[in-house]
């Protein structure tokens, strides 16, 4: 039998790759070369098997042009807000993802930023590497605790909850906002205090943590309205998407130190990034490396094979996207 074909439109961890080989006809994207609409339509054009990744604009211009051999896209990632599900599953196109296996590595990198943005490890360490430091002061680099301050978590699924648990272990005041609660058995083992409104909470916390998706009803969440409501001695972090928070409002206020500081991994509009922000030294800032560990890539790609064998075997993937669950 004829394997079936499939192609990868980003460079992914060689075991993973090498697997993908054994498995199917893959064509690999081996010097990573961002794809742009015309390339990922060819690619949709000659695949049973798109395996997509989140630098893929997958909008519905792009889906319209692919051609019926197209019958799966297998995105590499949790996220799944650079394709038009609904667009695709109308095309007869099944979506799946890579829920799960990134939780506690963003919860890693999210509880950094908490301890690095308050604490000013980052400016100290520019200190040090350029030669600036003369000896300790009793009032030199003076950060604030995290120790029983408030953390606000906005998302609280696999990674809020995650987020929470290392918050706890440091002492911080666990809440969230939520589309809806979680289950008293999850708030009691958190200690976590739910706000229906996310305005109220917000200007009632000292750290700001997002970990929702980004949809339509999440876009610019965080507004310049919103963002005004923090405390003028808060701290923002952000892990999950850029296009959750209203950026420009964010560095206007973090320039007129109307906020404390902030840790961004991921930008509205990456990778650019709003040059404001790159001059604040109360802010830390990522190349969107949140997930990024050698083990949860592996566990992606094997978690994109499973999606894509079980659907060739004529079975419904364990991981499909369902336009009305977004």
């Amino acid at each position: 039998m004829s394997k079936l074909k499939i192609v990868v439109t980003r460079k992914l961890p060689d075991p993973v790759e090498t697997r993908m080989r054994e498995l199917f006809d893959a064509e690999l994207n081996l010097d990573d070369s961002q794809m742009g609409a015309d390339d990922l339509v060819g690619a949709m054009n000659r695949a049973d098997v798109l395996v997509s990744t989140v630098t893929d604009r997958l909008d519905s211009r792009v889906l319209s042009r692919a051609g019926d051999r197209l019958k799966l896209i297998a995105q590499f990632g949790a996220g799944v807000d650079n394709i038009d599900v609904q667009t695709a599953v109308q095309r007869g196109v099944t979506v799946t993802n890579t829920p799960g296996v990134l939780t506690e590595d963003t919860a890693d990198m999210t509880m950094a930023l908490i301890l690095a943005v308050p604490r000013r490890i980052v400016e100290g360490v520019k200190v040090v590497e350029a030669d600036e430091f003369l000896g300790w002061s009793p009032t030199w680099m003076l950060g604030r605790r995290i120790w029983g301050k408030r953390l606000g978590i906005i998302g609280m699924g696999r990674i809020g909850q995650a987020v929470a648990r290392r918050a706890r272990a440091f002492g911080l005041q666990i809440h969230y906002h939520n589309r809806r609660p979680v289950s008293a058995a999850i708030e009691q083992e958190l200690a976590a205090t739910y706000w229906e409104s996310l305005d109220q909470m917000l200007s009632r916390m000292d750290i700001i943590s997002v970990n929702c998706p980004h949809t339509p009803a999440t876009y610019h969440l965080l507004s310049a309205r919103r963002l005004a409501l923090l405390k003028p001695h808060a701290y923002i972090v952000n892990t999950a998407r850029g296009e959750v928070i209203d950026e420009a409002a964010l560095a206007r206020m973090l320039e007129k130190k109307e906020l404390a500081g902030a840790g961004l991994d991921v930008f509205e509009h990456e990778p650019a990034i709003n040059p404001k922000l790159k001059k604040l030294p109360s802010v830390v800032l990522l190349p969107h490396m949140g997930s990024a560990t050698m083990e949860g890539r592996i566990d992606m790609g094997e978690k994109v094979i499973i999606n894509i064998k079980t659907f060739a075997d004529g079975h419904k993937p364990p991981d499909r996207v369902i336009p009305a669950m977004l």
